[in-house]
């Protein structure tokens, strides 16, 4: 099969799931990071928005942001990984955000739409969850 940069077909599409997932995992981290980091000083300023209280609120979304980023980012449990962070973005454009026009929702639309895309795709063939499952896969 001749690969064409100019034809429709993927030049690998398991390359390009791992690239989605670095950048987007690593940008979660990077973000999440920065709440732990300066937890005591954003703590404050966090609303709850959720009902759960601000710091378990908080405490979720740094959950969603770092933790999940990093299994995102190393492609472990990808898909079940990725539903916090698909939630988080719900709140934030549905609820933190509902009065703000769509150029405040922007980013927060775009991660949500690549949460979806990561979840459909999976974590490729370059992740910890191909080398944990074909190893059950040989097990069994």
């Amino acid at each position: 099969m001749n690969k064409n940069i100019l034809g429709p077909q993927s030049l690998n599409t398991d390359f390009g799931i791992l690239l989605l997932r670095l950048v987007f995992g690593g940008l979660f981290i990077y973000i999440g990071f920065a709440k732990i980091e300066h937890y005591h000083q954003y703590l404050p300023m966090f609303k709850d928005y959720t009902g759960l209280g601000v710091k378990t609120s908080y405490n979720l979304v740094i959950f969603a942001e770092f933790f999940c980023g990093i299994m995102v980012a190393i492609g472990f449990l990808t898909r079940l990984a990725v539903i916090p962070i698909l939630i988080t973005m719900i709140v934030v454009i549905f609820v933190a955000l509902k009065d703000k026009g769509f150029n405040d929702k922007q980013l927060p639309f775009l991660y949500l739409i690549l949460s979806l895309v990561i979840f459909v795709l999976g974590s490729g063939k370059y992740s910890a969850d191909a080398l944990l499952f074909k190893r059950k896969k040989n097990i069994s």
